[in-house]
């Protein structure tokens, strides 16, 4: 829990979910997120094991990034605290 309790790291591993992606992808996938804030994130989900860091060899360099197996399995966590989420927002609703 701690893992999925930081800011924006639930949103970093659902977008990587679909495959992977460049720092500039994930900055328009997640608009509010500073550039500072995702680099921050990116590189504890590195060091946790849960995403890979691959340099592709175009011009200039990029980097994308990818969910582990180990980021796969966070997957259904996610998606079931969506579920409660919705359930909880239609309640009050």
């Amino acid at each position: 829990m701690t893992l999925l309790g930081g800011a924006w790291t639930p949103n970093v591993i659902w977008y990587l979910s679909a495959g992977p992606r460049r720092f500039g992808e994930l900055r328009t996938d997640i608009p509010r997120i500073s550039a500072k804030v995702l680099s921050a994130r990116l590189r504890e989900l590195e060091g946790q094991g849960v995403i890979t860091r691959s340099v592709v060899a175009t011009s200039p360099p990029s980097v994308e990034y990818a969910l582990t197996e180990l980021g796969r399995e966070l997957i259904p966590a996610i998606n079931a605290i969506v579920a409660v989420g919705s359930k909880l927002k239609r309640k009050r609703s």
